[in-house]
């Protein structure tokens, strides 16, 4: 399960990396259609921030100091990725309200 989670690390830290120099270049060169939320919208940043929290998540539970069973850290996993599509649920809310 190791390897799970850090592939879903991988994945969802290259694609917060390619979200904001894609973000800055479109912002930059003024072309709309190269912005990631134009593209993905809010989809895309809970898709992104449930991959880092299952990865994070995932791995901080199995190497932790108590030995958890593969189950219990897949358990903490999936939390951890729910838990972060909540926190970017919220953080688009409280930027948009500004």
């Amino acid at each position: 399960m190791v390897k799970v989670y850090a592939v879903a690390l991988a994945v969802g830290a290259l694609a917060l990396v390619y979200w904001l120099f894609s973000a800055t270049l479109a912002e930059n060169a003024g072309r709309a259609e190269w912005d990631p939320v134009t593209r993905f919208g809010n989809r895309g940043k809970m898709a992104i921030g449930a991959f880092v929290g299952f990865g994070m998540g995932g791995l901080s539970a199995e190497f932790a100091p108590i030995d958890l069973e593969w189950p219990v850290a897949l358990a903490i996993a999936v939390v951890a990725a729910m838990l972060s599509i909540y926190w970017v649920r919220y953080a688009v809310t409280q930027s948009e309200a500004r």
